[in-house]
């Protein structure tokens, strides 16, 4: 004996039974989170495609010199860690102890590799000085809504960067 489910007065349909409209709701619902988990998939690499271009930007505005770009490439809040006593130092004293000291001592720089996955961006370069010696880093930087938040450096060798190359 089948049971009947009623509602507002009318049999619906036996309740061991399920209706087209309750199996194409489900495969609906299944295919619209298929289509959104793909689309966060999209979402992820054209993040990811987006914030290697800021990062490139700001290899560019150290080429070039320009604090003015790099400024504006940085959030207000950016901050800058390395192993030689920097840790999440400020915007204006990374300006200080790091662009103002070694953007003339940089006479060139390679991006080896650099790597995007969402907002975050790792970059190995190699950097030539102008005394004519090089040394490789490693930055993870991370962005946020288009701008450079934070800038993590790690480099090997002596703690003694940038002395240790400076020296002729």
């Amino acid at each position: 004996m089948k049971k009947t489910i009623v509602a507002r007065e009318e049999t619906i349909m036996p309740s061991n039974e399920m209706s087209r409209r309750v199996v194409f709701g489900v495969g609906g619902a299944a295919l619209t989170a298929a289509a959104l988990l793909a689309q966060s998939g999209e979402t992820q690499a054209s993040t990811g495609e987006a914030s290697e271009a800021v990062v490139r930007a700001w290899y560019e505005a150290w080429k070039e010199k320009d604090w003015d770009r790099a400024n504006a490439l940085s959030t207000d809040d950016f901050t800058f860690t390395s192993p030689n006593d920097d840790d999440h130092i400020s915007k204006a004293t990374f300006k200080k102890r790091c662009w103002d000291t070694q953007i003339g001592f940089v006479k060139s720089t390679d991006l080896e590799l650099v790597m995007a996955k969402g907002d975050d961006v790792l970059v190995k370069y190699n950097c030539v000085t102008t005394n004519g010696k090089s040394f490789r880093n490693v930055e993870w930087l991370h962005v946020r809504n288009g701008q450079i938040a934070s800038l993590q450096c790690f480099f090997g060798g002596k703690m003694t960067f940038p002395s240790s190359v400076s020296k002729q």
